[in-house]
């Protein structure tokens, strides 16, 4: 399986994570990986909800979720937004 490093900003903490995601898993389940694991390195001060999204840092455009990595053009060094 084929991964990509990503950086994840999360406003909540004012906080940046690096992170490797898989190319070609539904971004569904990378964000659900993703907040648990924030949740968990942020000792629970981050706490997702059912309106978290996953979002591109420099656009700000909220990613498609029912799409994978691949084909939603991340590549190594996206940078990322989780709101």
């Amino acid at each position: 399986m084929d991964k990509i490093l990503v950086e994840v900003f999360v406003p909540a903490l004012a906080r940046t994570y690096d992170a490797y995601i898989p190319l070609t898993t539904k971004l569904y389940k990378v964000e659900t990986l993703l907040t648990g694991a924030i949740a968990e390195l942020s000792n629970g001060y981050f706490a997702p909800t059912r309106e978290t999204v996953l979002c591109e840092r420099t656009t700000g455009s909220v990613l498609d979720i029912g799409m994978s990595a691949q084909e939603s053009g991340l590549h190594h060094g996206s940078r990322l937004m989780l709101i």
